[in-house]
């Protein structure tokens, strides 16, 4: 596996406009190291024969049957409403004030 040099910490610093020290660059380096060392052990798993997937559990939809009931009329739905006009809502303005 190649090693993350300082050199390279170092670019990847400037790309990102961070002004890093000595010891940081060197640090940064280490763990950098470590990362890639870790994510390249998924190159070991074996996966061979494996479905790919969406998700890692199965998911199903439970749907209802579309079917037409009965809607309330306008009068119905403006019977609790505290203020009404022209058969519509009336509500405090927010907008605009």
């Amino acid at each position: 596996m190649p090693k993350i040099s300082r050199d390279e910490v170092a670019h990847l610093a400037e790309l990102a406009r961070l002004a890093l020290s000595e010891e940081e660059l060197e640090q940064y380096a280490e763990q950098i190291d470590g990362i890639v060392a870790n994510v390249s052990g998924v190159q070991k798993v074996a996966a061979q024969g494996v479905e790919p997937m969406s998700h890692p559990h199965s998911i199903s939809t439970t749907m209802r049957a579309d079917v037409h009931e009965a809607m309330l009329t306008a009068e119905q739905a403006l019977d609790q409403a505290p203020e009404v006009e022209q058969q519509r809502f009336v509500v405090p303005q927010i907008l605009g004030e």
